[in-house]
């Protein structure tokens, strides 16, 4: 195998002394033709389409995700999956995308391919995406929403309130906004632990639990 690749290499070397305009040309078409090729096949799995071809994701988060504001709403603007999932600038994207090789084996291996395996382990794929968001200050939720140009004066009151808050807390979306898209799991917070950070932090139950006021515990 080595010799063969020496063998190559020469032949290359040869090739490029004696015509050097003809082998650049050839690399540089080479380099866009791959390129084109690459960034195809990374958008082609960066769909609605794709995501939903997998029958985990088509029978669990897809069905919760339909009955949200974001899948169907009076303007007609969408966010699907890969505008919360993946980033939008290309370096964080191709890491995003070679982090997913772990889910393409846990496909395989079939960790999560019925219902009753993905309740158990909806809590600890949740927590992983929160994570996440939590550490990139929920930046695919800023590609839509900025606290920078919301016009809070136009929003309700309870929200005009919140987000005030929030901004003067550096607050970022993921920490209120965790069941967004998503049924969240019924094991939630089990041990309490969250619920007395956010009494600590003073934060009003309407945070998260969307039916009580300011204040109510």
């Amino acid at each position: 195998m080595l010799t063969r690749l020496k063998k190559y290499l020469k032949s290359y070397c040869s090739l490029s002394a004696r015509y050097p305009i003809g082998v650049f040309f050839s690399v540089f078409i080479l380099g866009i033709l791959f390129w084109g090729a690459f960034n195809t096949s990374m958008e082609l799995t960066n769909t609605e389409t794709f995501c939903i071809s997998c029958h985990e994701m088509k029978v669990n988060v897809y069905q919760e995700y339909k009955k949200t504001i974001h899948y169907a709403n009076r303007t007609g603007v969408r966010a699907t999956c890969p505008d919360c999932h993946v980033p939008k600038t290309w370096i964080h994207k191709v890491i995003r995308k070679v982090a997913a090789t772990n889910e393409l084996f846990h496909k395989v291996i079939g960790t999560i391919d019925t219902k009753e395996k993905f309740e158990k382990k909806r809590l600890e794929l949740a927590e992983h995406v929160w994570d996440t968001m939590k550490r990139t200050d929920s930046r695919e939720c800023r590609n839509c929403h900025s606290f920078t140009y919301m016009a809070l004066r136009n929003q309700k009151t309870v929200s005009r309130k919140k987000h005030k808050r929030a901004t003067e807390n550096n607050m970022t979306c993921i920490d209120c906004h965790m069941g967004v898209a998503h049924n969240i799991a019924k094991n939630f917070d089990k041990d309490g632990k969250i619920h007395d950070a956010f009494r600590k932090e003073k934060r009003p139950c309407s945070d998260c639990h969307k039916d009580m006021v300011d204040g109510e515990w």
